[in-house]
């Protein structure tokens, strides 16, 4: 049974952020070969280290202005890319790469307050996705963020298919 789904940042908003090279803050967006594996945030894949081409730009994936706010840094694909697809799993390569991404899930309320955390650890990341919604009703939506730089990765929100 599905549980929730994957959101990554839209094909839409990338093509805004490339054609206008400014990001929502009006910073300009840096161009660079990639040093790190990322992932682009619209994708949702690794990025290949001094091959693929990226955009650094400032993102907050936040409707409301306040404390939680979170913006930071992140990047997406220099070139179109395909929007992640398989939104009923978390991304199996990022995933599959625990030495690469650590990661922390972060619970919010339908009022953009933090309510919860975890630490992804070696845990299955879909069973524990699972277990948090059904153990937490006040968790509206999570963010996957790296357990590092906690930079955004990507939001995960209930799904029920009713």
């Amino acid at each position: 049974m599905k549980k929730f789904k994957i959101v990554p940042l839209s094909m839409a908003y990338a093509d805004r952020i490339r054609s206008t090279r400014k990001d929502d803050f009006g910073h300009e967006v840096v161009e660079q070969l990639a040093t790190g594996l990322g992932p682009c945030r619209v994708s949702l894949k690794p990025f290949k280290r001094g091959e693929d081409k990226r955009l650094l730009l400032t993102h907050s994936p936040f409707s409301i202005d306040n404390a939680f706010n979170q913006p930071g840094p992140i990047f997406i694909h220099l070139n179109e890319v395909e929007e992640y697809s398989d939104i009923y799993q978390f991304p199996p390569e990022i995933k599959a790469d625990k030495q690469h991404f650590h990661l922390t899930l972060i619970g919010y309320s339908a009022d953009q307050q933090m309510v919860y955390t975890k630490l992804v650890g070696d845990n299955d990341i879909d069973d524990l996705i699972g277990k948090i919604f059904d153990k937490h009703p006040e968790i509206e939506y999570l963010h996957a963020r790296s357990a590092e730089a906690s930079c955004y990765i990507c939001r995960i929100e209930r799904y029920s298919e009713s």
